[in-house]
């Protein structure tokens, strides 16, 4: 099993930015995939990105624009989303998951086996 432990969000008015962090711990490396998905209020979980422990292969979603950063610190079995630039619709619960490795991106939620139990992020305009 992993467990996923996010923290770091919060209020925020737009513009501004915010870091999120995940901590994995368990069998980290059977589930080496670590991705980032929000869910809004009355829809479906979305796809942020996400980053392998070996190797930091990084994939984003499509929105990200090279507004969001994600990265590793495989010594703390943390992982860090950089979210700058926020707008009101980044107003969302954040997750962080653990699934398999793959070659590809894994965009799906039901592609990931542990979730962390997600933290609320809120940007007002």
């Amino acid at each position: 099993q992993v467990q996923l432990v996010e923290s770091g969000g919060g209020l925020v008015q737009a513009g501004g930015s915010l870091r999120l962090s995940c901590v994995a711990s368990g069998r980290t490396l059977n589930w080496p995939t670590i991705g980032w998905f929000r869910q809004a209020p009355g829809k479906e979980r979305e796809f942020v990105g996400s980053i392998t422990w070996t190797g930091g292969i990084i994939h984003y979603g499509d929105f990200v624009k090279g507004r969001f950063t994600i990265s590793r610190d495989t010594a703390k079995n943390t992982m860090t989303l950089q979210m700058n630039s926020l707008k009101p619709e980044d107003t969302a619960v954040y997750f962080c998951a653990a699934g398999p490795f793959r070659l590809g991106a894994m965009r799906e939620a039901n592609e990931y086996k542990y979730w962390g139990q997600g933290t609320q992020v809120t940007v007002s305009s």
